[in-house]
């Protein structure tokens, strides 16, 4: 295997020698991403384009069931939960080794959760974890024996199984913590259906076969993810056979590959949320009229019908409609009504105000962002507000609104993907999930009942007064409008017919190890 692996990456430096590809190697997938990955480290990153590599390299205790948002056994076989809800007790599947060749037992699980949770852990200081929230209620993690682990919650915390299915909660080798410490994302080590062979900056990360892996040995011999941040190339590489599958086509060319005969695009609604964070820390975004008026002010139905080419529909509010049980269906679209927005810039004395919108090159369902913020810049401008675009690329933009808005924009692009209808508002619309607080609210939204709602839906055990709470939350933040809502997307993804065994994910992700390459 080892020379085979060898030899294919001889035959790629060679191949990504010419500005495209003739064609991709024999029973090899070689996807096109949207981004460079941050880190191969599953606690260090929070974009979805890197975690469609991850959840082939690593393992959970619980993921998904293939195709819906379900959990169903991995690394753990089964697990109890006590009467109260607050201890979970995981029997692990055994004779499981990491690619290191490392053991995986109920000792590794402690670890990698104490590496994350615990400040006094000696590797804590290989993050930072900007997603160790979803896991803020585990109170201690125990290895009751070797292949049994147990989970102490401080209160009942009903989107736990859930939050450990994403990928944040992913098991790495302690081994490759321990040896590689802060560049363990660029050395990871799993026990997943592929392992790590190669990472060459904004080129590739090749993935070989794990031909030990525990629920059977994938078709492919590896799987190359291309870093290719521009949308036109991306496409113009599918084209021309250099890649074998892209995920997030452009609006535009999905017409393209599903006239044509020799691709197949797939298509499914999910969880997403496109949106606007509004830094409501200084004016004019501190005045709710102003918010509401960016909420008028845009044509939503025109970016989903003209830019995003029917891609999408119009988003009500922070809660995605695939999230149907908690879904608030009493709530209406902000409609476009230029002339309501105005009234409101003229109340608040914001008429003329200037606006720094950070806008991306793309990134992890981000659509269409370029064209999507110059449409918006010129729908505020119809307004009366002068809009001035700063674009970035994807990381470099993440690392300057994520850490919170103050003092740079006024206005940011984002878009998330979400496996529950407690994560985006939980750790993006809180007050205690401010940026220095270690939260998404890059917008410093502050609403205590929101704070509480969102507290008491995440404790609670019963699904019907979970929906009630979250749909209460939702008519409240609809209100004070800290994001202006623009898009649900549907998401896509197009391959070569020499793919065969690809569906798509409602959970965004990327699981390739039943896929195959005639």
């Amino acid at each position: 295997m080892k020379r085979t692996v060898q030899t294919l990456l001889i035959a790629l430096t060679a191949l990504l020698g010419s500005s495209l590809w003739a064609q991709t190697p024999p029973n090899v997938l070689v996807v096109g991403q949207i981004a460079e990955p941050q880190s191969l480290d599953p606690h260090a990153v929070t974009a979805v384009n890197d975690f469609r590599i991850l959840v082939n390299i690593y393992d959970g205790l619980v993921r998904y069931e293939d195709g819906t948002l379900n959990v169903e056994p991995s690394l753990a076989e089964s697990w109890e939960i006590s009467d109260d809800g607050i201890h979970y007790t995981f029997n692990l599947r055994q004779g499981v080794s990491f690619h290191d060749g490392s053991p995986f037992n109920a000792e590794a699980v402690v670890f990698n959760f104490e590496r994350m949770l615990n400040e006094d852990h000696p590797y804590h200081d290989t993050g930072p974890f900007p997603l160790a929230f979803y896991f803020g209620e585990v109170a201690s993690v125990e290895a009751l024996s070797e292949y049994q682990v147990r989970f102490t919650l401080s209160e009942p915390f009903a989107p736990f199984l859930s939050n450990l299915a994403y990928p944040t909660g992913l098991i790495i080798s302690p081994e490759a913590v321990r040896e590689h410490g802060q560049d363990v994302g660029r050395n990871p080590s799993g026990t997943g259906a592929y392992q790590f062979e190669e990472w060459r900056a904004n080129a590739r990360v090749v993935v070989s076969r794990n031909s030990d892996y525990w629920d059977g040995a994938p078709e492919l011999e590896a799987v190359v993810f291309r870093p290719i941040t521009d949308a036109n190339t991306r496409v113009a590489e599918m084209l021309s056979g250099g890649i074998d599958m892209m995920v997030e086509v452009p609006p535009d060319n999905v017409a393209t590959f599903a006239d044509a005969g020799d691709f197949q695009l797939y298509e499914q609604a999910g969880p997403h949320l496109w949106f606007l964070i509004l830094n409501l820390k200084e004016a004019p975004f501190d005045d709710k009229r102003v918010r509401q008026a960016v909420n008028y002010a845009i044509d939503k139905e025109a970016l989903v019908n003209d830019v995003l080419q029917g891609t999408a529909t119009v988003a009500t509010g922070p809660t995605p409609p695939a999230f149907g049980w908690a879904y608030n269906e009493d709530l209406e679209p902000y409609p476009y009504n230029p002339d309501r927005a105005r009234e409101l810039l003229a109340e608040a004395g914001a008429e003329g105000a200037e606006i720094t919108f950070y806008v991306t090159e793309g990134g992890s369902g981000m659509l269409d962002p370029i064209s999507m913020g110059t449409a918006i810049q010129a729908d505020l401008a119809a307004v009366g507000l002068r809009v001035r675009i700063e674009t970035y690329e994807w990381n470099t933009f993440l690392g300057l609104v994520n850490p919170g808005l103050e003092g740079k924009a006024d206005m940011a692009q984002m878009a998330w993907m979400t496996n529950d209808p407690d994560t985006l508002p939980f750790l993006a619309l809180r007050t205690e999930a401010w940026p220095e607080q270690g939260g998404f609210n890059s917008g410093y939204y502050s609403n205590t009942t929101v704070d509480d709602l969102l507290n008491r839906a995440r404790t609670s055990t019963d699904q019907d007064e979970r929906a009630a709470l979250y749909r209460e939350m939702q008519e409240i933040v609809y209100d004070d409008a800290p994001w202006a809502f623009i898009a649900n997307w549907q998401q896509n993804a197009v391959a070569t017919d020499r793919v065969q065994n690809f569906r798509l994910q409602p959970s965004f992700l990327l699981l390739l190890h039943d896929v195959s390459k005639q």
